[in-house]
């Protein structure tokens, strides 16, 4: 391949930008607690302006609903299978959502960008709105079920399920990534537009997102420790970047997907471990050495993931 095929020109980007951060957090450019302000640059500035203002041009007939629903149907049943290899208590259900939840934001947005431009963010995004609201939403009551089931078999009181779901999806829709989508998408139906004098700061904010985002999955890299969970890591990241993107490949295909919403989505899922799985396992003080070190692991093996099926994928018969 030459350094002009799409596929190298996409990939090779994200790559440099992610050892740029490696290479400063080994060298102790960027300590690891500045870190945790640099991801909170990331979310709650530089994204919010990318995420409103690319869904405040759009209309809610331009969405296409349709493979969404069949990637969520893909990850329901794969993180099944995963919770019953993994044995059905609530630690599998962390392990089995590293399975299946990938970082559509902080790599997902640049590399999709940068291969199919603003129709794949387009179809990105409304990917990006439901991810946590429902994959977070759904396993959330899983692993609750599975708590009060284990609570009660010590001895100790039921829960109120009610509640706890309710709490979830508030949480999962107030929330740093769905919510500016769902607002810009509400607005692109005013049909007022963006005045020069707002777009342009939010067009400044949002282009600088991409590549901090990817120095800091480098920086975060650079801290991780792989090593006492070797195994467990390993075993979630073959199953994230590889067993995932194959399945869906073959589901989308079967069931008619092709082109740009075939592509998109077999790039998000062939995606490494997303940092909401870590928020989680922290939540519920389950295997969190392991969902950090497959983090690490799956995003070193996503760069060869995504390489190969971004070449395969135009390979299919249309």
């Amino acid at each position: 391949m030459h350094l002009d095929h799409p596929v190298i020109s996409s990939l090779l980007p994200v790559i440099l930008l992610i050892l740029v951060g490696f290479l400063a957090g080994r060298a102790g450019w960027v300590r690891g607690e500045s870190v945790r302000d640099l991801t909170h640059l990331v979310f709650l500035v530089l994204s919010q302006a990318l995420l409103f203002r690319t869904m405040s041009s759009v209309h809610l007939e331009e969405l296409a609903l349709r493979p969404i629903f069949e990637y969520f149907a893909l990850a329901a049943v794969l993180f099944m299978v995963m919770l019953f290899i993994y044995g059905r208590d609530s630690r599998a259900s962390v392990l089995a959502l590293a399975s299946i939840f990938s970082n559509t934001l902080m790599i997902g947005v640049p590399l999709v960008g940068l291969a199919f431009g603003e129709p794949g963010l387009v179809l990105l995004f409304t990917l990006i709105s439901l991810h946590a609201l429902v994959l977070l939403t759904f396993v959330t009551v899983v692993l609750e079920l599975q708590m009060a089931h284990e609570q009660v078999q010590a001895g100790g009181a039921s829960r109120h399920m009610v509640r706890t779901v309710g709490l979830a999806m508030r949480n999962a829709v107030i929330h740093p990534v769905p919510l500016p989508i769902l607002a810009g998408l509400l607005y692109a139906q005013t049909g007022w537009g963006l005045h020069p004098v707002i777009d342009k700061p939010l067009m400044l904010l949002g282009s600088a997102f991409g590549p901090v985002a990817l120095v800091l999955v480098g920086i975060t890299l650079s801290h991780a420790q792989v090593g006492p969970q070797w195994a467990s890591a390993l075993k979630i990241s073959l199953v994230k970047t590889v067993v995932h993107p194959v399945l869906m490949v073959c589901v989308g295909w079967l069931l008619g997907m092709r082109g740009l919403h075939l592509s998109v989505m077999v790039v998000a899922a062939s995606l490494p471990v997303g940092a909401n799985v870590f928020l989680f396992s922290q939540r519920y003080q389950k295997e969190e050495d392991a969902v950090t070190a497959s983090m690490a692991l799956s995003t070193a093996m996503a760069l060869i993931s995504v390489s190969v099926v971004m070449a395969l994928l135009p390979l299919l018969p249309v």
